[in-house]
């Protein structure tokens, strides 16, 4: 009896007990292609960000941290906006496959987030003397982090799973009102942190230092949609797993049922 995973990293083939279902890899044709585009990425983010591109006429070298930070968490939210439309997806229309998309974005928006927090740190010390000062940018963003795992630990609550995805996605949808206090927090309050730099029209960047921030987003973006989609896939591959053996729990205890009652009549 064999058992294995499809293109889309689906498991395939004959029925199998529930410690058969685990497959080799969850990559496909199309996660290959990704995992690639993503490396390509890298690569010339490190070329243009760690050499190509000029110091700034103020930050010196310390402007490169700016091509990890600003994507990083610009990627982190943009995550947590698709869990928050995961989540409402779940709501409407009740299958698995928003549960587990959100859930698995959730997932990587907390670590490139957290990443983009940090750079913003290592950047923030020789900018403003302090790796942490308490702004509202830098403040609401470490809260959406806390948020964020809340959530995660909440999906993690044992319990049947309709009520565990329904729980789930409520309350992806009430951590996501985070995310717009982060993205206006520096026109709403007076901050240390600068004001947005890329969003305007007329961004305060441009030639060389600009093509880097986008191939940052590239990069982050790629490694993103990389990271989801096999993150997607696990949890899938554990909800078979996990569904297989209760069945196979529940027809074991039947059997034993049936064979008492068999006895007792005899």
């Amino acid at each position: 009896m064999t058992q294995t995973l499809g293109d889309e990293g689906v498991a395939t083939g004959d029925a199998a007990p529930a410690e058969a279902i685990a497959p080799g890899s969850t990559a496909s044709r199309g996660t290959r292609v990704v995992g690639l585009l993503a490396l390509a990425a890298w690569g010339l983010l490190l070329l243009y960000g760690l050499v190509i591109s000029p110091n700034d006429v103020l930050q010196e070298e310390s402007v490169r941290l700016f091509y990890i930070h600003v994507p990083g968490a610009t990627v982190g939210m943009l995550a947590f906006a698709f869990t928050a439309f995961g989540s409402a997806m779940y709501l409407w229309r009740r299958t698995a496959f928003w549960d587990l998309a959100a859930g698995a974005s959730a997932e990587i928006g907390v670590v490139f987030l957290t990443l983009g927090l940090i750079a913003g740190g290592l950047w923030g010390e020789p900018t403003w003397g302090e790796y942490w000062v308490w702004d509202a940018r830098g403040t609401s963003s470490a809260l959406a982090v806390v948020l964020y795992l809340g959530y995660l630990a909440v999906r993690r609550i044992p319990s049947a799973p309709e009520v565990r995805r329904k729980r789930s996605a409520i309350a992806g949808l009430i951590v996501f009102i985070d995310v717009p206090i982060v993205h206006f927090s520096v026109e709403w309050w007076n901050t240390v942190h600068q004001p947005a730099t890329i969003s305007r029209l007329d961004p305060t960047i441009e030639g060389l230092m600009l093509f880097a921030y986008f191939l940052g987003m590239v990069a982050f973006s790629l490694t993103y949609w990389w990271l989801v989609i096999h993150r997607f896939r696990v949890g899938w591959l554990q909800e078979q797993v996990d569904e297989r053996s209760l069945s196979d729990a529940i027809d074991l205890r039947r059997a034993e049922s049936d064979g008492s009652s068999t006895e007792v009549t005899s």
